[in-house]
């Protein structure tokens, strides 16, 4: 079966690796982080101990979420990637591709939110290209590319776990998803959950930065040194990541099921939508691999922030694959790309859910 069937949200590894990867253009010597799987940033080296960082991330223009929600994602989801180097971004470009029925007022609206959402996080925008396109019926309204410089040995990257390494978690399981399915399906969640769990679950979306995370991670902790390697949660949930990371830095790794954080609304919700809340899209967490013997440190401080963290496992050699230990048992897990929060959001939208 072609990895493009029955799948929704990103390429999964094996055609990242079949497709994508041989194929990347012109090797240049001065990439020194190019395209990898489970790797959230390129880093090119543009002489005298400076690097530039880049990543690039779909739009969001959701109907369901309205046009201020819509552009922080395509604003915090960018930034998001660009956090796990540890440093803020500094410039973006933007590809809009817009639907035909969204009129100039709806658009002018929509762009004044991705300018404020910029500007609250220094990020300059530096150019890029709009357009309104006939058929577009997408949630996806383009493509953004962020870029910062920095010192190279100030760059953190998601492929530089080592065994021994431990596992940090920030915030909760399932933040993004929980948050837009409730959003999305309002009247089901208030009458099958109530009303406190859906204004808690909304409360969430804006929880979806992980940006702060990363720069409070750094005031306590030595880039590429104490502080490994970070992966920010997106497709796959917090599980997903930690298993992106580990394949991007072959490394194995042990979880510890009951110590991954659990929030009460996006649990009950995913439930309720009948998915794994481990597995499900969580924008707004932070995977972090930190040197043994730091840990404590990070949590500790990050909680003196306000930044709920959780030591979750550690890693392990690749050899000793990935294993997840739940009632004291150890099972090997394997992740393949799939996100059960596609199918659950478009089986509630076939299904008449309001």
């Amino acid at each position: 079966m072609s990895a493009f069937e029955d799948h929704s949200g990103k390429i999964n590894s094996a055609s990242f690796k079949e497709i994508l990867l041989p194929q990347s253009g012109y090797a240049r010597k001065e990439v020194l982080v190019g395209p990898k799987y489970g790797v959230d940033t390129s880093v090119i080296d543009l002489g005298n101990g400076l690097g530039m960082a880049v990543s690039s991330d779909p739009l969001s223009l959701i109907p369901s979420l309205g046009l201020k929600a819509s552009a922080w994602l395509s604003v915090h989801l960018l930034a998001n990637d660009m956090a796990t180097t540890g440093l803020p971004p500094m410039y973006a470009q933007f590809v809009l591709n817009l639907p035909t029925s969204l009129s100039q007022q709806a658009f002018q609206e929509y762009w004044k939110h991705i300018h404020a959402f910029c500007e609250q996080i220094g990020v300059n925008i530096t150019g890029g290209h709009t357009g309104q396109i006939e058929g577009q019926n997408s949630t996806i309204s383009g493509g953004g590319t962020m870029f910062l410089t920095a010192p190279l040995d100030k760059i953190i990257s998601s492929h530089q776990a080592e065994p021994g390494d431990v596992i940090v978690v920030t915030k909760e399981t399932a933040l993004t998803s929980s948050a837009i399915l409730a959003m999305s399906f309002p009247e089901t969640v208030i009458n099958k959950l109530g009303k406190e769990v859906y204004e808690a679950a909304c409360e969430n979306f804006y929880r979806t930065s992980s940006l702060s995370d990363a720069l409070v991670a750094v005031e306590v902790l030595q880039p590429n040194i104490e502080l490994k390697a970070m992966h920010d949660v997106t497709e796959g949930g917090v599980v997903g990541a930690i298993c992106e990371m580990a394949a991007a830095s072959d490394c194995g790794f042990e979880l510890h099921n009951e110590e991954l954080p659990v929030g009460e609304a996006p649990y009950r919700i995913t439930q309720l939508f009948e998915i794994d809340h481990r597995y499900c899209v969580g924008a707004g967490a932070m995977i972090m691999a930190v040197k043994k013997g730091k840990e404590q440190a990070l949590v500790d401080h990050l909680a003196s922030k306000s930044i709920r963290a959780s030591i979750v496992g550690e890693m392990t050699a690749s050899q000793q694959g990935f294993k997840m230990i739940e009632n004291d048992e150890a099972q090997s897990i394997a992740f393949d790309g799939n996100d059960p929060y596609w199918g659950a959001f478009f089986k509630a939208l076939k299904n008449g859910l309001r």
